[in-house]
């Protein structure tokens, strides 16, 4: 496993990189611990699981950990993101006024990759470059203005004169930078999203930092970007959410 990587979950996963290259299942009480990927409401995180390398690492609220642990200390994670698996963990979450909120996989990338020419002109922007992008709703994958894990890359593809394409990277962690890619409906299909994806992760290992990317279960055209990107699967991740009560939706 990418010791990156490994020392990245620890962190996230509030254990040591040891237990997360290891082959048993991990139960923690989650704490914020610095340089852990940073994510919206970070403080309110009663529950997160990962699959990595055949095992299961989980965090959260001590009464849901506790829980969790009679029902999961000695299974696998191959199967862990199935419907049915999916459905049990919700019943339990239940129990605790939490549900599931997202799983998604995961990607990353070691090595950078040799792009050719495209034919098109490709612009580079870093830091406060991307503010101009601020609002602008075709590139709300690419960067996510998000204070906690500000952008740092873009990278355009120019056709025309005209942006078709944008992939950029935010610093969710001081060490792993998270890359996301919009391109127009209308230049689908040309390669854009793999070419703007691999400058981008060229960019992140050449500034010493592991570039990863994340998508949806069922998105198989991001994951074909990735894997065309010089990506291979790393893990998956699911997160849960309090449910909120009547007054709170209401708000």
């Amino acid at each position: 496993m990418n010791r990156t990587l490994a020392e990245q979950l620890a962190l996230d996963y509030c254990c040591t990189p040891e237990e997360v290259q290891g082959t048993d299942n991990v139960f923690t009480v989650f704490r914020l611990l610095d340089g852990r990927r940073r994510w919206r409401n970070d403080g309110d995180r009663p529950f997160c699981m990962c699959a990595v390398g055949g095992k299961r690492l989980f965090t959260g609220r001590e009464d849901i950990i506790s829980r969790v642990r009679e029902e999961y200390r000695d299974k696998g994670s191959e199967w862990s993101f199935e419907f049915g698996e999916l459905k049990e963990l919700e019943g339990i979450l239940g129990e605790f006024g939490c549900r599931i909120k997202m799983a998604h996989p995961f990607f990353i990338s070691e090595k950078q990759s040799t792009v050719g020419d495209a034919g098109y002109e490709i612009r580079i922007y870093r830091d406060g470059e991307i503010e101009q992008f601020r609002g602008d709703e075709r590139w709300d994958e690419a960067f996510c203005f998000a204070e906690d894990a500000p952008d740092m890359i873009g990278a355009a593809a120019v056709i025309d004169g005209e942006i078709a394409g944008m992939a950029g990277a935010s610093a969710d962690s001081p060490t792993m930078w998270q890359i996301g890619i919009n391109v127009l409906p209308e230049h689908r299909g040309k390669g854009i999203a793999i070419r703007l994806v691999t400058e981008v992760k060229n960019i992140i290992l050449s500034e010493g930092r592991l570039p990863f990317y994340g998508t949806s279960l069922s998105h198989l055209a991001s994951q074909r970007v990735a894997l065309s990107s010089g990506f291979l699967p790393a893990w998956a991740e699911l997160t849960a959410e309090r449910i909120p009560d009547v007054t709170e939706q209401g708000k």
